[in-house]
């Protein structure tokens, strides 16, 4: 298997995963939530502070600036 092939098998992998996660990510009822550092966007570096489900990982949304603080501080 060549290197191109190689690479198009893996990606075509990580699509079907993908699409496996978003399924189980929207059937979750996502009844606890904590605020988490999570990555900006997938292979980045940098972290970013938001709200996400305990259970399936999904990011919800932004905490507010004093609960921000109030992780930082932590």
């Amino acid at each position: 298997m060549g290197l191109s092939q190689k690479i198009a098998a893996l990606l075509g992998k990580r699509h079907n995963i993908e699409k496996e996660i978003a399924k189980l990510q929207k059937s979750c009822k996502h009844s606890v939530k904590s605020i988490k550092q999570v990555q900006e966007r997938v292979g980045s570096s940098n972290l970013i502070i938001r709200y996400v489900c305990d259970k399936c990982s999904k990011v919800l949304g932004y905490p507010t600036q004093q609960e921000t603080n109030n992780f930082l501080k932590e």
